[in-house]
């Protein structure tokens, strides 16, 4: 019987191995660039030889060697940021989690001889975990939710990176901008000082004008050197986003922003978009698929927990008879006598509750957010726009307008001054209406595909090691 226990023991887990899951070639990236092209249209790669880490060199230092655009810029992060292949290489190990739970327990063989006043006795047994077999497809099922939960995770550090890119680089570009305007007003208000200082010589000037003169010089000075340090710093954010080394630091941004688009983009359906598309809500769903799934296996093991089965066969010398054999089997299970399983029931469903209320708040707060991305994007795009069409054109005529009335001496140098100040103020809010643009413009992105930054109570690994006793402690 011990013989046949044992033989049939092997024949199940021979079975239960036919039903593994394997490694993948891809360790699950292929779901991830999936995503990632069809949400942003770009490439991504999970660096792990020698070969691919040269292939991704060469891909990144040939868009390295022209000026940079958002586009560019993003695809250089996703290529070449470490810490997207840091989370990378966690989805490959949730692969290895995955198939560890799609394998049989493996069966526990022992032996032992005890001998003595000539006699001896040698015991060999197979134990098998039956209760472990038998929820096996169960727990894989289980399993494999949780995998494509990790490759949905991959996919939102995958955008999340993306967008911090577009952010930083259109912070970057637009300090670049605010420092060519300040640079050329730096110039014109050294000449105008410079100009005053002269008719002061004169007596033409007295000393309160020229101190006026002076300070708004002065402060533009103040004004630009601000710029620079913000440019500087913006830059290298960008730069630390793009994971770029020593040699990548001289890449090249363009001086301004690219033009507004000719029109804003229409959505009406964009909360039906957010709920259908966002990344994050993919997830919690998932996850509250895992949870009933587990909730029903610990409904199903409530009362058994613990089931093993042992095959025994023992053969007895003894030197005053002829030697013989036994054989037998020993099943061992736990009684449900002070636990019946209802503390785990229990707390599974609970689990299960919890994911429910976070899914349901996290469908209402995406559809809040599409709705609040949109108007922020369509307020924006008018914003800069008013600068563009109406604000910009009226100061250049009246530039243009001062300067001809200084010029037939119309009009004295302090008016000048004050329309120079009035005009950089005007120019200072139209390069900052257009970054506000393109931030927004991000942000609508990120608020119908997901990318943005985890939401309070959202996915996180706290509900998912909470619920692992769910698969019947195995």
């Amino acid at each position: 019987m011990a013989h046949h226990l044992a033989r049939n023991l092997l024949l199940v887990a021979t079975f239960g191995l036919s039903g593994c899951a394997a490694f993948s070639p891809d360790s699950g990236m292929n779901a991830v660039s999936d995503l990632t092209s069809q949400t942003i249209n770009k490439d991504v790669a999970f660096v792990r030889t020698p070969e691919g880490a040269g292939a991704v060199d060469a891909r990144v230092r040939q868009l390295l060697s022209r000026t940079l655009n958002a586009e560019t810029a993003v695809q250089i992060a996703l290529l070449n940021n470490k810490g997207l292949q840091a989370a990378y290489n966690e989805l490959a190990l949730a692969e290895t989690d995955l198939v560890e739970q799609s394998l049989p327990p493996n069966p526990v063989f022992s032996i032992s001889r005890i001998s003595g006043n000539g006699a001896s006795e040698i015991e060999r047994q197979v134990v098998g975990d039956i209760l472990a077999l038998a929820t096996l497809p169960f727990r894989s099922d289980i399993a494999r939710e949780r995998f494509r939960q990790a490759q949905l995770r991959a996919a939102l550090a995958t955008l999340r990176l993306a967008a911090d890119v577009r952010r930083a680089y259109v912070r970057s570009v637009a300090a670049n901008e605010m420092v060519v305007l300040l640079t050329d007003a730096k110039a014109t208000a050294e000449s105008t000082a410079q100009l005053a200082v002269k008719l002061g010589e004169t007596g033409a000037l007295n000393k309160l004008d020229q101190a006026r003169e002076q300070v708004f010089y002065a402060e533009t000075t103040a004004d630009l050197a601000a710029a620079r340090q913000i440019a500087a710093s913006a830059r290298e954010r960008l730069a630390r986003l793009m994971g770029l080394w020593d040699d990548g630091l001289d890449f090249r941004l363009p001086n301004q922003l690219p033009p507004l688009p000719r029109r804003p983009q229409a959505l009406p359906s964009i909360e039906a978009d957010a709920v259908a598309h966002r990344i994050d809500l993919q997830i919690a769903r998932l996850e509250l698929t895992a949870l009933a799934k587990s909730l029903n296996l610990t409904e199903a093991t409530r009362f058994v927990t613990l089931l093993d089965l042992a095959g025994i066969s023992r053969r007895t010398q003894d030197p005053e008879g002829a030697p013989f054999r036994e054989r037998g089997f020993d099943v061992q299970f736990q009684i449900p006598i002070f636990d019946g399983g209802e503390v785990r029931v229990r707390q599974a469903a609970e689990i299960y509750n919890l994911a429910f209320n976070r899914l349901t708040e996290r469908a209402v707060n995406v559809r809040s957010e599409a709705r609040d991305a949109y108007r922020t994007y369509r307020s924006a795009y008018d914003i800069a726009g008013h600068y563009q069409r109406e604000i910009l054109p009226l100061r250049k005529i009246i530039t243009e307008e001062m300067q001809l009335r200084f010029s037939s001496m119309q009009v004295d140098i302090f008016a000048l001054l004050t329309e120079a100040r009035q005009r950089l103020a005007s120019l200072r809010g139209a390069i900052d209406a257009k970054q506000k643009f393109f931030l927004a413009q991000s942000d609508l992105q990120t608020a119908v595909n997901g990318g943005g930054a985890p939401a309070s109570g959202g996915d996180n690994s706290t509900t998912i090691a909470t619920a692992a006793p769910a698969d019947g402690g195995h």
